[in-house]
């Protein structure tokens, strides 16, 4: 089900407020807060407890719910994004990074070989992200997205742009070397919806040899003049000191299984992207509105 923010529904609760929501008394909540065991944040030196992470704890100890639960690799797979990358380091997560496309992070999500997936597949029929029906993960019952940023995505171009191009309709030139992720990524997804979109036959495209297995793979083809343009996002040109045209909003979100989501390297990294450094790490980054990060977008 998809994670109501009405109004009658408070995005923090204080503790007097959950303890009354879980039907305990304040001691209690006291107790399971000073043993680690119930998510909160500490505001000024008040507790207030995020309603989206209480009612994920709930379910997390529903009967059952962890009855089959296996120990799964505290690894990161899926897309690489430069400000989760950073953040990953930053927190001390303890995360391995394994990042070869949305499409290989599905898999690894699926096979119990990693512990969160970054996703940005477009859905092309409706033009929305990350649905779980059209990723094949809406087998997954204990399946929790939650929203890590809105990036924007856009044309890498040699630096001062010695080719002008403005747009995808420049991309058909003949002199125009375009590199290209692999078939599953979502950077890929979205060129081939752009392109469909705009009446461009991609067939028309001078595509560089083998394909960028990740955004710095993308970026360094373009800095070293092996490719003359590709599809990447706004922080990835701007560290390769590359020219960039923007071409689309995107959501970028981390999927992982709800009992994840309360594992300490989880918790550090959401915890660590509250932080005011984060945000202006974000801002220098650029092509980033962090403003919904940590709402959970999705939760089984």
């Amino acid at each position: 089900m998809e994670i109501d923010r009405g109004r009658s529904s408070p995005a923090y609760l204080t503790t007097a407020e959950v303890a009354d929501y879980l039907r305990l008394k304040e001691r209690k909540v006291y107790d399971l807060v000073r043993q680690g065991a119930m998510p909160c944040v500490r505001v000024t030196g008040k507790l207030l407890f995020p309603r989206q992470s209480i009612d994920l704890w709930l379910m997390n100890h529903l009967e059952g719910d962890r009855a089959s639960s296996r120990p799964v690799p505290v690894v990161l797979a899926g897309s690489q994004d430069p400000l989760l990358e950073w953040a990953v380091r930053e927190s001390g997560a303890g995360l391995a990074l394994l990042c070869h496309g949305s499409g290989d992070g599905v898999r690894r999500l699926l096979a119990g070989e990693a512990m969160v997936a970054g996703l940005h597949l477009l859905d092309e029929q409706s033009g929305g992200y990350n649905r779980p029906e059209a990723l094949g993960l809406s087998g997954m019952r204990d399946l929790v997205m939650v929203r890590w940023a809105t990036r924007r995505q856009g044309l890498l171009l040699a630096p001062d742009n010695p080719l002008g191009i403005a747009g995808l309709e420049d991309l058909a030139g003949e002199r125009v070397r375009l590199a290209h992720r692999q078939p599953d990524a979502g950077a890929q997804r979205l060129l081939t919806w752009l392109l469909a979109r705009a009446g461009i036959d991609a067939r028309r495209l001078r595509f560089t040899a083998h394909p960028s297995l990740n955004e710095d793979d993308l970026a360094l083809a373009i800095r070293q003049g092996e490719a003359d343009a590709g599809l990447g996002v706004e922080a990835a040109a701007r560290r390769q000191g590359l020219a960039f045209v923007p071409l689309h909003e995107e959501a970028f979100d981390l999927a992982l299984r709800r009992r994840s989501y309360f594992e300490p390297p989880i918790q550090r990294l959401l915890a660590f992207a509250r932080e005011a450094r984060f945000a202006e790490r974000a801002e220098a980054l650029g092509g980033y509105d962090i403003g919904e990060l940590g709402r959970v977008v999705y939760n089984a």
